[in-house]
């Protein structure tokens, strides 16, 4: 029996095992996915679990639950050496080991793109993984709580000011869902006012939202601003020490939560420690029908999907375009590959990868949104409405599409879920103090060293 290697449980990678579970004849394969985590993120609600809106397991969806007939070993993949099929995995507990295959499939994703800012490692926090978008949530919501017991003046300035670094759609979703939360939350504060909050969004180049056309993206600017942001455009982060933001506008502020969404990188085990073709990007180079290689011939019994491949984009209108790292094309890769690795084990013809995009729909917080289709653009609560649609429709499996429109509708009718669980990212606190406050004889520096 052959041996289906799956490197990631991304998108492309879970709908590439879901669909090899379902179409695989008993004996005829086994897939085994190598994650060090158990669950596929479904990236597109973590602004909305930053906002409160979505409950942030709902965000994840269950490997173990969804891919029963797969074997799943929670670790990394640190080298790939296709010329003797094997990989380097480094499990969650345990030593270091090789595992062999005889088919590859690298879907490993993409990280976050950072840059040596000082302060930037100490300071900010991502907006990738779900447990980041439950940080950011909380932080906030800590924020407020901090900022009403303190008089009006810098200290509580800087509890309540917000940076979002990068303007693509996942900061600025992410950003326009915080910013909603944020305003929804005063109702509850009657000691802070709508002049304590101040909210930053940061993008280098000149415009925000890449993916929609000038005007649409200047109308987002414009509706951030309406609500009291503050956009900073042709702007780069130059410091962050200490939670002291200095632009390369000239402006200066102290800011307690900083977001960085300034884009993605090619994997480091794609870019650096595999023996695979990879282009000037440090990205697989991968064939229209998703096998790594070049025109000039495929590696046996390799592929590739999702963001750390290369793929041609034989829908675009531009000659050597690729597909853009998105959850649309990683979704249905995974499934087309899926498809292409049945037949290539039987025999069959593959098929190449043609995707034209369905259009481009983003979030700004509670009830507004744009949309974008070609040269149709629909703005406010009908783009806002279309969002949720969307991708209530996307996220796998009618168990998470159920559990994600109770959330929705709950909040429809009672409001905002207004409650921060900041201290459970420090569970043994209340333990090891066992009830004395900070200075009564408690090291809690010393003690919490172990936690």
């Amino acid at each position: 029996m052959r041996e289906i290697l799956i490197v990631g449980g991304g998108y492309a990678g879970f709908y590439t095992a879901w669909g090899l579970e379902k179409k695989l004849r008993p004996g005829e394969a086994r897939v085994t996915v190598v994650d060090p985590r158990p669950y596929m993120t479904y990236q597109p609600f973590l602004p909305e679990v930053a906002a409160g809106s979505v409950e942030a397991r709902h965000a994840v969806v269950s490997l173990r639950r969804h891919l029963s007939g797969t074997r799943l070993i929670a670790g990394t993949v640190t080298g790939i050496r296709a010329a003797d099929r094997t990989v380097t995995v480094r499990p969650v507990r345990g030593n270091t080991y090789e595992l062999r295959y005889d088919i590859l499939v690298v879907t490993a994703g993409a990280v976050t793109r950072t840059f040596p800012i000082p302060g930037l490692a100490r300071q900010a926090i991502g907006l990738k993984h779900v447990e980041e978008a439950v940080a950011v949530r909380d932080r906030l919501m800590t924020a407020f709580d901090q900022a009403a017991s303190l008089p009006p003046g810098p200290e509580r300035r800087k509890l309540l000011t917000v940076t979002f670094v990068g303007g693509g759609f996942s900061g600025v979703e992410g950003f326009g869902e915080l910013l909603s939360l944020a305003t929804a939350m005063l109702g509850s504060y009657p000691e802070l006012t709508a002049d304590d909050l101040s909210f930053h969004l940061v993008e280098a180049k000149g415009r925000i939202l890449p993916e929609v056309s000038d005007k649409p993206g200047a109308w987002v600017v414009r509706q951030l601003e309406r609500l009291g942001a503050h956009v900073h455009l042709d702007t780069q982060l130059l410091s962050a020490e200490g939670g002291h933001v200095v632009l390369s506008d000239g402006e200066e502020y102290d800011s307690t939560l900083i977001v960085w969404t300034a884009g993605n990188a090619s994997n480091p085990v794609v870019h650096n420690h595999t023996d695979l073709p990879v282009d000037e990007r440090g990205l697989l180079l991968v064939r229209a029908d998703l096998r790594v290689g070049t025109d000039g011939g495929p590696l046996p019994d390799v592929w590739a999907a999702g963001d750390d491949a290369s793929v041609p984009d034989l829908a675009s209108p531009v000659p050597g375009a690729r597909t853009v790292p998105n959850a649309q094309h990683a979704v249905r890769q995974g499934r087309l590959l899926a498809r292409n690795l049945v037949a290539d084990l039987r025999g069959k013809r593959v098929r190449n990868y043609r995707h034209s995009s369905l259009g481009v729909v983003a979030t700004l917080g509670l009830g507004r949104g744009i949309f974008q289709y070609k040269g149709i653009v629909i703005r406010g609560f009908p783009a806002w409405l279309m969002h949720r649609g969307y991708h209530v429709l996307a996220v796998p499996s009618w168990e998470r599409k159920i559990r994600v429109l109770a959330v929705w509708l709950t909040a429809a009718l009672t409001g905002r879920d207004l409650v921060s669980l900041d201290s459970v990212q420090h569970p043994r606190d209340a333990f090891v103090t066992s009830g004395h406050t900070q200075g009564e004889g408690v090291d809690r520096t010393k003690e919490g060293s172990t936690a």
